[in-house]
């Protein structure tokens, strides 16, 4: 057996589970506000024993660990370089950490990256070989797998869709560009909503929030929308355009056959993947018109442990 494990900004799991990425038990937790890495570590630490216990319990053994870490890595020295939500991260040898702690072979990859290839090898990429995977949750993230392999660099990650530059849909000068991240991840629209979106005053946003612009979130925003209202409608449509600019490149750049999104925002479901297609479809290189399909992630909540657990091999992709 193995343990996958997620390191995120806003929450942790640890799983146990085999090469296949069956779960047979999962811990969750939430990353406290104020918490730094040592306060992540410490959870792992308490939690983790108990799972191998469990593993010993059925006369198992665990074999590995795989980690799918919220931020770049060194996949090669299992190293986490930094991470954008967390303090103390910053060049922090996980590999080793965990290795010491557990004295068990440690793989640690993008949590992006093991989503990706969990949708790839048993979710939405099934039968494809060139994919992309897309999560739009607290930042945005992606991987790509391209001839059936995990494309991830020099070992350092790739397919940071999130940091990729698109014209500033937010910007009263013409001309200027923002990261995608910084725009249309969960915790960018949900300032927005917040502090400096236009909502009419009849809107059904404001109601849903009980007139405290404050307290919106996406999932006001989805609520709005469902039920008709045109301000929820104009700013789901600005990020499903928004987001079509960067897909549009990935179409033109790799040509996959399926793009899959995933992620806390993904979870406006249609409300959100309608417009995104009919904005890629009209963006898209023309050439690629019906060659593609952009479907919603089907892994859920644990997409990341459970690449982690099909991750928790060298041998199980080549860099």
């Amino acid at each position: 057996m193995r343990l996958g494990l997620e390191i995120g900004g806003t929450k942790l799991q640890a799983a146990l589970g085999g090469k296949d990425g069956a779960i047979s038990a999962l811990e969750q937790h939430s990353v406290p506000d104020g918490a730094d890495a040592a306060t992540i570590l410490a959870w792992f630490e308490q939690t983790l024993p108990a799972l191998i216990a469990h593993a010993t319990s059925q006369s198992k053994s665990v074999e590995a660990i795989g980690i799918g870490f919220g931020g770049p890595v060194d996949s090669a020295t299992g190293t986490a370089l930094r991470s954008h939500q967390v303090s103390g991260w910053d060049e922090f040898p996980l590999q080793k950490w965990f290795a010491d702690r557990f004295e068990l072979p440690v793989y640690v990859h993008n949590d992006s990256n093991a989503a990706g290839w969990a949708e790839f090898m048993i979710g939405a990429g099934l039968d494809t070989q060139h994919f992309c995977y897309m999560n739009i949750g607290s930042g945005i993230g992606g991987a790509l797998v391209i001839n059936g392999r995990l494309h991830n660099g020099q070992g350092r990650g790739a397919a940071e869709i999130g940091h990729t530059y698109i014209p500033d849909p937010l910007a009263l000068k013409p001309g200027s560009a923002a990261k995608l991240e910084a725009r249309c991840s969960g915790w960018s629209i949900e300032q927005h909503l917040r502090e400096d979106a236009d909502i009419d005053s009849n809107s059904e946003l404001l109601r849903v929030c009980d007139g405290n612009r404050s307290t919106l979130t996406c999932a006001h925003l989805g609520q709005a929308a469902n039920s008709g209202d045109s301000t929820a409608i104009r700013l789901i449509d600005t990020v499903a355009r928004t987001v079509a600019l960067a897909l549009a490149n990935v179409l033109a750049l790799i040509h996959p056959e399926r793009i899959a999104i995933g992620g806390g925002v993904s979870q406006l479901g249609e409300t959100l993947l309608s417009p995104l297609r009919d904005h890629v479809s009209r963006l898209a290189f023309s050439p690629y018109d019906g060659t593609y399909e952009i479907v919603p992630s089907e892994l859920g909540e644990e997409v990341v442990v459970i690449g982690a657990l099909l991750l928790a091999q060298r041998s199980d992709y080549s860099e």
